[in-house]
């Protein structure tokens, strides 16, 4: 019988090969399941199983004839085994062996991407605890909010992906289906029992009530999940790529000696892995509205959904499992700026420190809107001047000093005000 692969690289997965190969261990595993239960020679079955093989070329060769890419497979096989390939594919239909082994196929693949993804959260993790502490600012619409960490950033990436490892396990279950039970699904020309059995021995259970298809749904869930997953990534790239800007540069992709950014700049490190991540998301994402546009089909089953199947399954797949490599090796090399940090922190002299202004003078009995307003016209009068110092603007402020210490002001600018209940996250992230 057709050995299960252990996790080989994606695009194995998907290569026409393999995908007979899946054929073939479905159609083996039913005529077990037809012998154990006394309907097909036991002898036969062995004898099916010691011969049973294709030839890609062939299949190719005979579909060109028939127009039918599964008589063409069961008639390549047949050129193999001999006479007792009358047993093979006995009360079947095509789809019978399509979506079961798609099924296959499927799993294969999300357990490779979701090998992964537990790679990724645990470069995530380790990041997230270096930079537990390496203060920065935090922004809102682009603009300069409140301090911050790196890590504390990291660690909503983490919250992220491991929600993402939750959906995939619930997902695997969704897939892991196959269907044994004839045109239309009635179970006319075979039995439940060979479906159960047959499934068994495949790793899948049987799908609930399948038409002549397993209903496509469950492979609009596969897409969509995929498709969250590669959302995160772009969303982690995206940071990456706005804090490589060069006015930040907080963050950098790591740049390889020898490396190159551009054929007429010579300075240039460009974010490349972080926009080509970015690109492959929107792929992923087309991918998802094809597959929902595959769920409603005619009747019990017509083949519309077939052809698109063909390319954005194992498209999605392998696009996926190369963006999981890609940003975890991203993530784990990521050059990362504390100073860079600390000087965009302080920039216009800590405006991001106003609200704690404003909350000082609000807690020593100043009505909220005068303390906004003082608080504001101090910030916008240092914003985006070289020379502004919001700090120097608060402590010489007589509205200011007759409300607050000089030590209750400089505490207004301490960044570890902000810090002190981000230890509550870690902890709920096990950091």
């Amino acid at each position: 019988m057709i050995e299960r692969y252990t996790l080989p690289e994606m695009g194995n997965l998907w290569t026409e090969t393999y995908k007979l190969k899946t054929w073939l261990q479905v159609e083996i595993a039913v005529c077990e399941a037809q012998a154990e239960l006394g309907y097909i020679p036991s002898q036969a079955v062995e004898e099916i199983k010691a011969k049973a093989n294709f030839d890609p070329k062939r299949v190719l060769e005979i579909e060109a004839e028939v127009r039918h890419d599964v008589i063409a497979f069961l008639t390549n096989v047949n050129e193999y085994v001999g006479d007792a390939g009358r047993y093979i594919h006995l009360g079947l239909t095509s789809s019978d062996v399509l979506d079961t082994a798609l099924g296959l196929q499927l799993v294969a693949s999300l357990d490779l991407i979701s090998q992964h993804l537990e790679e990724l959260i645990q470069v995530i993790r380790l990041k997230a605890r270096e930079h537990r502490y390496t203060v920065m600012t935090g922004r809102s619409h682009g603009i300069h909010a409140e301090p911050m960490t790196f890590g504390f950033k990291l660690a909503g990436w983490l919250a992220e992906v491991l929600r993402h490892q939750e959906r995939l396990k619930v997902l695997r279950e969704t897939i892991a289906v196959g269907k044994i039970s004839g045109a239309v699904g009635t179970y006319a020309n075979i039995e439940p029992r060979v479906e159960a059995i047959a499934c068994e021995k495949l790793g899948l259970k049987p799908d609930t009530a399948s038409t002549q298809v397993i209903s496509r749904d469950r492979h609009a869930d596969y897409v969509q999940q995929l498709a969250l997953v590669a959302a995160s990534i772009e969303r982690f790239a995206v940071e990456i790529r706005n804090l490589q800007r060069t006015d930040v540069l907080e963050v950098e992709e790591f740049f390889a000696k020898g490396q190159k950014g551009s054929s007429a700049m010579p300075h240039k490190r460009n974010p490349i892995r972080s926009e080509r991540l970015t690109g492959m998301a929107r792929l992923v994402r087309s991918h998802a509205g094809a597959a929902l546009e595959n769920v409603a089909l005619w009747h019990e089953r017509d083949i519309s959904h077939s052809s698109v199947e063909r390319v954005i399954l194992p498209d999605a797949c392998i696009l996926t499992h190369f963006m999981l490599v890609e940003i975890t090796a991203l993530v784990k090399n990521l050059l990362v700026y504390p100073e860079n940090m600390a000087r965009n922190l302080n920039c216009y002299g800590g405006v991001v420190f106003s609200q704690k202004v404003l909350l000082a003078l609000i807690d020593k009995g100043m009505k909220r809107e005068e303390a906004y307003a003082i608080v504001q016209e101090s910030a916008h009068t240092a914003w985006n001047k070289p020379e502004g110092d919001f700090h120097a603007l608060i402590t010489q402020n007589p509205r200011v000093t007759q409300n607050l210490s000089p030590a209750e002001i400089e505490a207004c600018f301490d960044p570890q005000q902000h810090l002190r209940h981000l230890d509550q996250v870690y902890q709920r992230l096990g950091i």
